[in-house]
């Protein structure tokens, strides 16, 4: 076709009103505005399954004795595109599982296998990750096969778990029920570097005390799950690697034995691949050319694969027999002197002194060929460290106790994102209550609410301590790894009840009457505490000219001491609420940034999120009974005073100090009220305005108290997993 529009020909013929190339977005021209994206990051729009797939329901057809069989036999097969090392995938499998449930850290929950966030960037692409690609790509027959019932995210644990039971490991059990994910997980932060494997001390105070590491990372450095395997910041010293171990897996839940357990146990089976140069290998999987089909790393050296591979840059295998599961990394570890030495890629790897040939274990696919065994920094701080060494010399003199900890440590590795037991879906789900799994005894079902109700409602708690106690016990809900919420009551119990979050002397006093009402009607606390807020809920609703209920379901169970994992239950601390109008201390990040964080981890959107704060704020539920945001003449009336007068164009907002802002009349500049940065977000911040405007609209009000219930409800209900 004749072009007759030379002056045009070298200009861009898209316009581009998708932005789906150009890099100016709204954050990119003001980097200061608040980015809502965090809570609307995995739309619906993503999901192609469609708003009503059930992964439970599709779980109920799947036929796991097929699939497992299917995974057993995968292990030996397929050896034409991408053969395996002794013609075993075992290792690369577990690698694989490995890896995407060791990105968990406990402080937010984020991370680990949960979603099947592997398959997307930064993961799919992170330097730790090399080739694991591959092992999911040898997964896609068997996914394609069973389709729907069963995710990527429960595919690749388990193929991890089955790997074990091929090379020999009785396992502890598994559990399906992991959903998948559509798009990268956007609101995790892996750390502030802008290039991978940065020198540790990018994200320590002081890289010689590892928990100066900044939370809430787990890892040493971007782009590792664990710690640097030649040494911190790449420089051997392995009782120095040891104190970054025993942080950094402590920041994965795990305690000294577990992390002795998973390194023995990860390191009995598989290799490390460095022979060759780790710098001609092609481009990570997000970065690739469209001819790899979404495959990175490609090597040009020789075949690529077998004793050609080029991964972490380390070369050689742990034991003597690499795909056999049993206690070769111990007797390997303590039966040879070993010495500080060099892989084909440059790598520093530690080395016997000297080994008999027998011992060494032969070449991935010359079986007539035996090649020297290694250890990383982390496996020989195993046996210099004074703790993790009498725990490694226990399990050398045990093999079946090192089995049983390593199969419970894998299992707790690989669901300790799952959640509460009854999230878990199959045949092979353990029976077993663990203290880490959060357990909580069921509760009463049947009684009389609204008896209840009564008794909370002349028991003489006001509105706001009613209200702030169950919002404070149900506020703990973490969706990225199911933990906390207000089933089980643990706002009684250490470490809750002396949260300074939690206005201990005010929440003891509210505790007092609320127990000794569940003692009478024989019901648990945790239902009598959110009884007690929607008790506290309904009078607001009357004070505003309203009779609406709040809709609630019994049978919340109670925790005790003994099944409470006080530790770890440290992490799920709140800092700051801006539902509550609170901050502990200063942070680096603005209160409403950290509002956003809180507000993701409980599942809400940013309507949500504003109803919940304009609602919040008229009940007097501020933190130390503050006033600041209570933009109202009325509190303790759940009406929608917030929003009508923080939109008023007859007050002006003027900063104070420490963060407080005044709202003056703009005629006489008389102050009326204060509030926080919290509070006038919704009014600054273009889409929250749009939101506030709506409630502040006369034709609202009963829409507002509507909504507020609405959300409320599902606060409260967020942790019902035995519903």
């Amino acid at each position: 076709m004749e072009n007759n529009h030379s002056g045009d020909i070298n200009k861009c013929p898209f316009m581009h009103g998708g932005n789906t190339t150009a890099k100016e977005s709204v954050i990119d021209w003001w980097p200061n505005a608040l980015n809502l994206d965090i809570l609307h990051q995995h739309d619906t729009k993503t999901n192609p399954l469609g708003e009503d797939f059930n992964y439970k329901e599709e779980l109920k057809k799947l036929n796991v004795e097929a699939l497992k069989k299917d995974l057993h036999n995968l292990m030996t097969d397929s050896q034409d595109w991408w053969p395996a090392d002794w013609g075993h995938y075992g290792g690369l499998m577990i690698r694989m599982a490995w890896h995407a449930a060791g990105s968990y850290r406990i402080s937010d929950g984020r991370g680990g296998a949960g979603t099947g966030n592997q398959r997307f960037a930064p993961l799919n692409s992170w330097p730790d990750n090399v080739s694991l690609d591959k092992a999911r790509r040898l997964l896609w027959p068997i996914k394609k096969k069973y389709g729907n019932k069963v995710s990527w995210a429960d595919l690749i644990i388990l193929a991890g778990t089955i790997a074990y039971e091929s090379m020999g490991l009785k396992t502890f059990g598994f559990a399906f029920g992991r959903e998948d994910i559509w798009g990268p997980e956007k609101d995790t932060y892996w750390g502030a570097e802008k290039e991978w494997l940065m020198p540790s001390d990018e994200r320590y105070e002081n890289v010689d005390d590892p928990s100066t590491m900044e939370n809430p990372l787990a890892a040493v450095q971007m782009g590792l799950i664990y710690v640097n395997p030649e040494g911190v910041n790449g420089k051997s010293d392995p009782l120095k690697t040891a104190s970054q171990v025993r942080e950094t897996f402590k920041r994965m839940a795990m305690n000294d034995e577990e992390t002795v357990a998973l390194t023995a146990g990860g390191h009995t089976v598989g290799k490390t691949h460095g022979n060759g140069d780790a710098s001609i290998l092609g481009p990570v999987p997000e970065a690739a050319s469209p001819e790899e089909q979404g495959l990175g790393w490609s090597n040009p050296t020789g075949t690529g694969v077998g004793r050609d591979t080029v991964s972490s840059g380390l070369e050689g295998a742990w034991t003597t027999h690499p795909t056999k599961w049993d206690n070769g990394f111990f007797e390997m570890l303590f039966n040879h002197e070993w010495e500080l030495r060099k892989s084909p890629a440059g790598a520093t790897q530690w080395e016997p002194v000297t080994i008999k040939k027998e011992d060494m274990p032969v070449d991935v696919e010359d079986m007539t060929t035996r090649h020297n065994p290694m250890m990383t920094d982390a496996d020989m701080a195993m046996k210099v460290d004074p703790i993790y060494r009498e725990i490694s010399l226990k399990f050398k003199n045990d093999f079946d106790g090192f089995s049983d900890a390593f199969a419970r440590a894998w299992f707790k590795l690989t669901h300790r994102d799952l959640g509460p037991k009854e999230r878990y879906f199959g045949p092979d789900s353990p029976k077993e209550d663990l203290i880490w799994q959060d357990p909580i005894p069921k509760g009463k079902k049947n009684y009389d609410v609204n008896a209840v109700k009564t008794k909370i409602a002349n028991s003489g708690l006001s509105i706001s301590e009613m209200v702030s106690t169950a919002w404070d016990s149900a506020r703990t809900y973490r969706g990225s790894d199911f933990r906390g919420g207000a089933n089980g009551g643990r706002i009684r119990l250490a470490p809750q009840k002396d949260w300074q979050g939690n206005e201990p002397e005010k929440l003891s006093k509210v505790l007092t009457v609320l127990e000794s009402i569940a003692a009478e009607f024989g019901i648990s606390v945790a239902d009598t505490i959110v009884l007690a807020g929607n008790v506290g809920i309904e009078k607001a609703i009357k004070n505003a000219g309203m009779n609406i209920s709040v809709p609630f379901l019994p049978g919340r169970g109670d925790a005790t001491d003994e099944i409470t994992d006080a530790e770890s239950f440290d992490y799920l601390e709140p800092l700051a609420d801006g539902y509550r109008n609170w901050l502990k201390k200063d942070f680096v990040v603005s209160p409403e940034e950290i509002m956003l964080d809180r507000t993701q981890l409980m599942g809400l959107t940013a309507p949500e999120m504003t109803v919940l704060i304009g609602g919040m704020r008229v009940l007097g539920t501020n933190y130390g009974d503050t006033k600041h945001g209570v933009l109202t003449e009325n509190e303790g009336a759940l009406t929608n005073d917030f929003f009508v007068n923080l939109t008023d164009m007859s007050y002006n907002w003027k900063p104070t100090s420490n963060g407080i802002y005044e709202i003056c009349n703009r005629k006489t500049g008389e102050p009326k009220w204060t509030a926080t940065r919290v509070d006038l977000i919704f009014g600054s911040n273009s889409i929250l305005r749009g939101y506030a405007e709506v409630y502040a609209q006369d034709d609202n009000k009963e829409k507002f108290v509507k909504d507020f219930i609405a959300v409320w409800t599902k606060v409260m209900n967020l942790d019902r997993y035995d519903l």
